[in-house]
């Protein structure tokens, strides 16, 4: 009996008369009934702006928003709440250290350098700045087996290297990078390091102090809380160097037609108002992750790993792409003679949910030589049950393409 599943109402309902299984959650996670009933909270009884009025309810908001901040703060080991950068998701904080940390410090022949293993978010917002600026994009190679080419990545940083960007976990490939050894390496070299933490957070815990990266971000609807919520971390100094990207309301300490005035950090980097219940979600969510056991979480979800590799293997006609050790519950394949979009669609009127396509990893898609690939992606809530449905529902389809 999987003890974490009645507390995913979503998980009930069917899809195309069958029970729901869904094995979409490196796309978007599910949300507990803690997190609903959080966010359904604050519209019903404490639903104002923040940061801006004297009364009872903007108050209530704002003291909500900020005790938000402040759990996610613990949660990562950031040193105090003023660390954290309320976001959009991973995209728009990357983009932020883009435009306010890298761009006036980067200069024509400078380099950036990301891996082959990385998110179009994590790839299209350094294109854009070394076009602008003269700088060039230089990619740290990976192994056949979906691992980083750890050597080779420290090998290609240089005197002309500004920043390094990493993946914690490859969405495509659920490796896991080794983010202290790169960490120390960039170090060693002055180097700031950039770490998308989309994937890893909802598998694992993350000090982003021990670690000893400059730069972490993550998305909160991978990690079971609402859209439109996301993390910047960054030491305050860091933070106090850097010039705001967006302008707007709440974002200054003063205005006139002739200058401003920003606010410290952060929030000289939330102009406008701000997703006020999708970050009290998100503290849920941090909450409800807190009071699980994370030995049976991993432990459990490492089995859902193997079990599905295993049937995968005795299909025939799959190939799976990347077989890292280190790994998250995330695996990518193809099947042979058969386009991904249309197991997807197959696998759908049996009710099973991955998703096909290239994942927002055009570069890696190219690496391995495949157009498109399936990605089935648990979470703890999934069980073996629901994997060997999905092994037997991609032998009925198997069998309708043959």
């Amino acid at each position: 009996m999987n003890p974490w599943r009645g507390d995913f109402p979503i998980l009930k309902r069917t899809v195309n008369g069958k029970p729901l299984i869904y094995f979409d959650n490196a796309n978007t996670a599910q949300k507990p009934q803690a997190v609903i009933d959080a966010v359904d909270h604050f519209y019903c009884q404490h639903n104002a702006n923040v940061a801006r009025a004297v009364h009872l309810l903007s108050e209530e908001a704002t003291a909500m928003y900020e005790r938000a901040r402040e759990r996610i703060a613990a949660w990562i080991g950031a040193a105090a709440p003023r660390e954290i950068v309320m976001t959009s998701g991973t995209t728009m904080a990357i983009n932020l250290v883009a435009q306010s940390y890298l761009r006036p410090r980067l200069r024509e022949n400078d380099e950036v350098l990301i891996t082959a293993m990385e998110h179009h978010a994590n790839i299209v917002p350094w294109q854009l700045l070394c076009a602008a600026t003269g700088a060039r994009l230089v990619v740290a190679p990976i192994f056949d087996d979906g691992t980083l080419d750890v050597q080779a990545l420290v090998s290609l940083i240089s005197p002309h290297t500004k920043l390094v960007g990493v993946t914690h976990v490859s969405n495509v490939l659920g490796t896991i990078n080794p983010i202290a050894e790169i960490a120390s390496a960039t170090k060693a070299r002055g180097v700031p390091l950039l770490v998308d933490g989309s994937q890893a957070l909802p598998h694992f815990k993350v000090d982003v102090r021990a670690l000893g990266c400059d730069f972490y971000c993550f998305t909160g609807h991978k990690l079971f809380a609402p859209t439109g919520t996301g993390v910047l971390w960054a030491r305050y100094e860091t933070l106090d160097a850097m010039s705001p990207w967006i302008g707007g309301g709440e974002m200054i300490d003063a205005v006139s037609f002739e200058r401003t005035i920003y606010a410290p950090p952060p929030r000289r980097f939330e102009a406008g108002t701000p997703n006020i219940a999708g970050f009290i979600g998100l503290a849920a969510a941090i909450d409800y992750l807190a009071a699980q056991d994370c030995y049976a979480l991993h432990t459990h979800e490492q089995a859902l790993l193997q079990r599905l590799l295993e049937g995968l293997k005795g299909l025939g006609g799959v190939r799976l792409i990347g077989s890292a050790k280190d790994r998250v519950p995330v695996v990518s394949f193809t099947l042979e003679d058969a386009h991904a979009t249309d197991v997807a669609m197959l696998l759908d009127l049996e009710g099973v949910a991955v998703r096909s396509g290239q994942h927002c990893a055009h570069p890696l898609m190219q690496r391995f030589g495949v157009n498109a690939t399936l990605r089935a992606s648990m979470a703890f809530y999934n069980t073996i049950d629901e994997v060997d449905q999905l092994l037997a529902a991609l032998a009925l389809v198997r069998a309708k393409l043959a």
